[in-house]
């Protein structure tokens, strides 16, 4: 994909996968080898539903911010985090529309890898060192960039992964417990219940903050305030069911909070400036890989 107006290319790299095989069976990648890597910035689409799980898989946000479901569980990806998904994990995740994510991301197997990616715990690391972090990403999609078929070219690439999860493993041992932040907690707390009504005050007791105080913190993080942010996870949400599922309007709307689906077709329309029918017959389905 060619540059424009000034941005970097979206960019995408495969490992072929005799390489792949071959790899797995020499001394040091078969320890742990990216099988794929890539960067997309932002404005750049960005969007992935695997509903049977993939490889390990790491996507690091420098900036704008995302969503993922994982395992059944909704999470808020902002810029300095990264998502850690396990092999075999059913899950989905893109950019947010109001603010669009740049991200770079890879795909990992050998036998040590499970075992990083277990002492990562939660899906979502907050990042200590972005840059370096960044860094270590953009070598990794450089050093696949290289037309080179060779296993030195795989085990530089293995060694700048390697360093990536460690930092990582690092920067979630030394970050504070989220039941500590009253942001996240409220954050979780909203993304766990989209199909419930959910007042201001009742979760600002829940966290132990005043209302007015919950709402500085959400307005100072997304630029909106509780209800918007709720909205937007609801959004998000109702998008990709439309594009991954063949439920009916009517079902979306009450998966998502909405009693009247006509309320939320008006709230759809509002953001999206077309119905969820349209939505569903212009936009294509949400890339679905191995």
């Amino acid at each position: 994909m060619p540059a424009r107006d000034g941005l970097r290319p979206q960019r995408l790299y495969a490992v072929p996968r005799r390489q792949v095989t071959a790899a797995l069976t020499a001394p040091v990648t078969r320890r742990l080898v990216v099988t794929d890597a890539g960067y997309s910035p932002a404005p750049a689409r960005f969007e992935v539903s695997r509903p049977a799980g993939s490889r390990q898989t790491v996507v690091i946000c420098a900036g704008g911010s995302g969503w993922a479901d994982v395992g059944g569980n909704r999470h808020r990806i902002g810029a300095g985090a990264a998502l850690v998904i396990p092999a075999g994990t059913p899950h989905a995740y893109g950019g947010s529309p109001s603010s669009p994510w740049t991200v770079w991301w890879c795909h990992l197997r050998g036998s040590d890898v499970p075992e990083l990616v277990e002492a990562l715990g939660a899906p979502v690391v907050p990042i200590r060192n972005l840059d370096r972090a960044v860094a270590l990403a953009d070598e990794i999609v450089a050093r696949l960039a290289r037309d080179e078929d060779s296993p030195g070219r795989l085990v530089g690439v293995s060694g700048a992964a390697w360093k990536l999860l460690t930092q990582l493993i690092a920067d979630r041992a030394s970050a504070p417990s989220p039941a500590e932040d009253p942001l996240e907690r409220a954050m979780d707390y909203l993304a766990s219940r989209l199909d419930g009504t959910v007042r201001v005050p009742e979760l600002a007791a829940l966290v132990g903050v005043s209302p007015s105080h919950l709402t500085t913190l959400f307005r100072r993080a997304t630029g909106g305030g509780v209800h918007a942010y709720q909205t937007t996870l609801r959004m998000e949400r109702a998008r990709l069911l439309l594009t991954t599922t063949e439920a009916t309007v009517s079902e979306i709307a009450r998966d998502v909070g909405y009693g009247d689906p006509f309320h939320f077709s008006r709230q759809f329309r509002q953001l999206h400036a077309m119905s969820p029918t349209d939505y569903r017959r212009t936009t294509p389905p949400k890339l679905i890989l191995e």
